[in-house]
């Protein structure tokens, strides 16, 4: 079965961290990703843009409504994701445990509706 593994973290984190740091979390997440292609569960990853880039689409009463970002007024947003193939949810929780992202955000497992 297909998980997502949303990263959830404070967008304001990755910039206030120094060159330094942030080549080390690179290198982190670049481990991470290497882990998951070498044990055949990997499907797919990618980092968001921040949510001043994003666009709400909304159709109320037949009328299309088009809003630009930010929305949430949380500490945490949406900054990337990895999908993965995983035998069941314990096995795909194992895995969002050991994302980067774990330990500075809110990792969310979702499973994907089979095609």
């Amino acid at each position: 079965m297909e998980y997502l593994l949303l990263i959830y973290t404070d967008e304001t984190y990755w910039p206030r961290m120094s060159p330094a740091e942030q080549e080390k979390g690179a290198a982190a997440y670049a481990a991470y990703a290497q882990a998951l292609q070498k044990a055949g569960v990997f499907r797919g990853a990618n980092r968001l843009k921040p949510t001043s880039a994003a666009t709400r689409v909304r159709v109320s009463d037949d009328k299309l409504q088009v809003l630009d970002g930010p929305y949430a007024e949380s500490k945490e947003q949406l900054g990337g994701y990895f999908l993965i193939e995983a035998p069941d949810l314990d096995s795909a929780i194992t895995w969002a445990g050991r994302c980067p992202g774990a330990t500075h955000g809110v990792m969310e497992v979702r499973p994907v509706w089979p095609s």
